[in-house]
């Protein structure tokens, strides 16, 4: 697609082990991931995984940081626990974030993505925290030449991209996902893209329908059935952006993803 890669992110795969994820992305008929890097780091299952990649030839274009205590059981847990927002988990994260870091370097990876939490938009003192939490990280992996990329959703484009522009942090960026938008409720996605472009690194494929209760989470549903206009949504992705399917529900995620990669193959025709 254009000079950009296609791949997945290897979660959505939920495998318990490297052999399962390697297993399962060939089922998908694609040979790039976006990797969670935690397990490596504190699982021994996954220690020595990368080597295992390389002979299989799977690239990976990019890791995901997953910071400690997140809840997603609802929007009020997540909000609570989720990202560096939470002062009882930041030391943890920190110490998790800087081993992360350690070994996305020796992978030679150029970017890591993850959920920075509930971001406020006004000044205050939680605020003032959390970005200086952001820079913190931000240098971590930057001392390692590594692009920290923001997940979107928890908080609207104009939130976000005060955000950024307050840190104006060269490592920083965004990591735009459409589905988050309509998840959390946070605007339409075509015009948070348009607003957050020049910070955006990576784009998640994923797709939603919006809840029709105010304060619940919307609904995920397999790319192609939910309100993310694709054709359009795609003209306004950066020709030199990766897009990297993601998966979160659902009981065939393999048939989901395969079904995700004909329709951008579609599209691209």
């Amino acid at each position: 697609m254009s000079s950009r890669c296609l791949a997945l992110c290897s979660w959505s795969l939920q495998p318990e082990n490297p052999s399962d994820l390697i297993e399962k992305v060939k089922l998908c008929g694609i040979k790039a991931i976006q990797l969670a890097l935690v397990p490596l780091v504190e699982e021994r299952t996954w220690h020595g995984s990368i080597s295992t990649f390389k002979d299989e030839k799977i690239d990976i274009v990019s890791g995901m940081l997953e910071t400690v205590g997140e809840d997603y059981s609802t929007l009020e847990t997540i909000e609570k626990t989720g990202g560096l927002r939470p002062d009882s988990t930041w030391h943890k994260t920190l110490e998790r974030a800087t081993r992360v870091a350690t070994i996305a370097a020796e992978m030679g990876l150029e970017l890591v993505t993850f959920h920075a939490g509930f971001l406020q938009e006004e000044s205050c003192s939680e605020r003032n925290t959390m970005l200086a939490r952001l820079e913190t990280l931000g240098d971590i992996f930057g001392d390692h030449s590594i692009q920290l990329a923001l997940e979107t959703g928890q908080e609207d484009a104009h939130t976000l991209l005060g955000v950024l522009e307050e840190l104006s942090h060269p490592m920083i960026g965004v990591n735009f996902d459409p589905a988050n938008m309509i998840l959390y409720g946070k605007g339409d996605p075509i015009e948070a893209l348009e607003r957050l472009k020049p910070w955006v690194k990576q784009v998640h494929i994923k797709d939603a329908i919006p809840s029709q209760t105010k304060g619940e989470w919307g609904f995920e549903v397999p790319v192609g059935e939910g309100e993310v206009d694709w054709r359009s949504f795609l003209k306004h992705v950066p020709e030199d952006v990766n897009l990297v399917i993601e998966r979160e529900s659902g009981k065939d995620r393999v048939r989901d993803i395969q079904g995700a990669i004909q329709l951008l193959k579609r599209i691209d025709e």
